[in-house]
């Protein structure tokens, strides 16, 4: 798959394997109770959300770049300033990553990426794909964390095309599950061997 975001490399060679099979995540999808109905509800946010995706980008930036321990970790150790380059560049990713989430084509391929992303975030990869000199390592504790913004704040975005209320619970409990869904597999390049 070829595409124009910088870095973004999903369904290339460049992607490794996940470590969890497509059956062990079938067993993740269950444990959150993620279903058929789900799947319908997110691809319904995805029409929803296909043309707000830049103002929930500034949502989210605005909120991680109000908070200086959450913006250090896209700063330059050089000289501790923001290095918009690198923030340009993940904030096209990102957007990209709700395309995905809400396309709901949970496949080798998306599961192979959700691997790749946590590995960005892990001092095993990071910095390495924009070729950046931030902060080598985001702790896993924030990654965790923000779970809880990015199911927040999407809700009013996912209620402005005038849908039922009962509509838009059902794709925001959907996009909570999805979110849970890629926080986990984020989460394994910081689990010890065998403890994931």
């Amino acid at each position: 798959m070829m595409s124009q975001i910088p870095g973004y490399t999903y369904g290339t060679t460049a992607v490794p394997r996940s470590p969890i099979s497509l059956e062990e995540f079938e067993l993740l999808k269950k444990t959150v109770l993620f279903t058929d109905e789900d799947i319908a509800a997110l691809r319904q946010a995805h029409d929803v959300l296909a043309d707000q995706v830049d103002a929930i980008l500034d949502v989210w930036y605005g909120f991680v770049g109000a908070n200086p321990h959450l913006l250090y970790y896209f700063t330059r150790r050089s000289d501790g300033q923001p290095d918009t380059t690198y923030l340009d560049r993940v904030r096209q990713r990102f957007g990209q990553w709700i395309r995905d989430l809400t396309a709901a084509n949970y496949n080798q391929a998306w599961l192979d990426y959700q691997y790749e992303i946590g590995l960005r975030h892990h001092r095993s990869k990071k910095n390495q794909t924009d070729h950046v000199e931030a902060p080598e390592h985001i702790p896993l504790r924030y990654v965790l964390a923000l779970t809880y913004p990015i199911y927040a704040t999407i809700k009013p975005f996912l209620a402005k095309k005038g849908h039922s209320a009962e509509e838009v619970e059902r794709m925001h409990q959907a996009w909570l599950k999805a979110v849970l869904l890629s926080v986990i597999l984020w989460s394994q390049p910081y689990v010890r061997d065998g403890d994931f």
